[in-house]
């Protein structure tokens, strides 16, 4: 059963879910932020859904609330951060922060992170340098989920990368798995027993099914667009991983405990976040101008038969935030069973029961 809720008190109640495990108060409310903030864009599958599985990780020993993350190697474009199993939504904003501050210098910022965990959307991060005027860009390499081109099995992490392009106050911006549908979209389908569509999924046998029940433990999900998602996905293995000295491919376990092994190892994601300050290559009142017309291309050209408008990407996310903000958002069911689930684990009540129990009073 959906419920619906407000952004503000589904921040509340993730900050003191994460109160629990002793995470102090401004990175619980950061990370409650980007997590509820990818929720009102309607990305279900990267928001507060993950915290209960995340949060698991801290009481094993594989996150740590008292650490904090170290530049470990830099240069005048560039550095190293070593995420010393912090929390990790902390550890990458910081790490984006980092990319931008050496962009307004010398024009481009390369952060790479490693030792760290699931970090939630990647476009949450991109966003961040394009609210400061910078073109952002944010990826990072996962534990093997996707296959590729001849291949059986799991070979390669579904390996997201985001790019937020400076658009007024709503960035444009685009945050993709490499695979062709993100690995939380199968599992929540096998959770809900709902077949998949033809494209996503390859059995053990490595045959093409719409069966999510054997993933992830079998079975790999499919690169985007074939041979492309398989090259983009190489592309970011390389970028956060090979370049951070993070763990590659086999050698990286999944951040989520129950799927990591017994014991679990730790996760060692590469993450890479970049910053490009295009106005030190033209001036910034030319580089708005020059969007603007872009925007507005896409939004005049011709449109086909049925179709009202065209979109730039994460449009309509942020038509989605606004609406969230204004009217509250509905929580689909899986989100709410998985929150039900944090609030027992933490010893809390779940504040939502009396909408829940209003939304099952409702015909149907």
């Amino acid at each position: 059963m959906s419920i619906r809720v407000f952004p503000d008190a589904l921040e509340a109640f993730a900050v003191q879910a994460m109160h629990r495990q002793g995470i102090s108060d401004d990175d619980a409310r950061l990370a409650a932020q980007i997590l509820v903030m990818t929720d009102t864009w309607g990305v279900h599958t990267h928001g507060t859904r993950q915290l209960r599985a995340l949060l698991k990780n801290f009481p094993i020993g594989r996150l740590n609330a008292q650490a904090a993350a170290e530049v470990v190697r830099e240069g005048g474009a560039w550095a190293l951060i070593d995420g010393h199993h912090a929390l990790p939504f902390v550890t990458a904003t910081r790490a984006m922060e980092l990319a931008i501050r050496k962009a307004k210098t010398v024009g481009i910022g390369y952060v790479g992170v490693m030792n760290t965990s699931h970090f939630g959307a990647a476009g949450y991060y991109a966003t961040r340098a394009a609210e400061a005027g910078m073109i952002g860009i944010a990826m990072c390499n996962a534990d093997p989920q996707m296959t590729i081109p001849g291949a059986r099995g799991k070979v390669l992490g579904t390996n997201p990368i985001a790019y937020a392009l400076p658009n007024g106050d709503k960035p444009v911006f685009l945050d993709i798995a490499t695979s062709a549908v993100a690995a939380n979209k199968v599992i929540r389908a096998k959770l809900l027993g709902q077949m998949i569509p033809e494209g996503w999924l390859t059995d053990a046998d490595g045959r093409p099914t719409t069966d999510p029940s054997g993933f992830p433990e079998g079975g790999a999900l499919l690169p985007m667009a074939a041979h492309k998602g398989y090259g983009f996905a190489l592309l970011v293995e390389t970028l956060a991983g090979v370049m951070t000295g993070a763990a590659m491919t086999r050698q990286q376990p999944s951040w989520v405990p129950d799927l990591a092994g017994h014991p679990p190892d730790f996760a060692n994601q590469g993450q890479v976040f970049m910053a490009i300050d295009a106005g030190m290559m033209l001036s910034p009142l030319e580089f708005e101008e020059r969007m603007r017309w872009l925007a507005d291309y896409i939004h005049e050209t011709p449109k086909a038969a049925g179709a009202e408008r065209t979109y730039l990407p994460g449009e309509m996310e942020w038509e989605r935030r606004e609406r969230a903000l204004r009217e509250g958002f509905d929580l689909p069911p899986d989100v709410v069973e998985s929150l039900r689930g944090l609030a027992s684990d933490a010893g809390i009540p779940f504040p939502f029961e009396e909408a829940a129990a209003a939304d099952r009073s409702q015909p149907q």
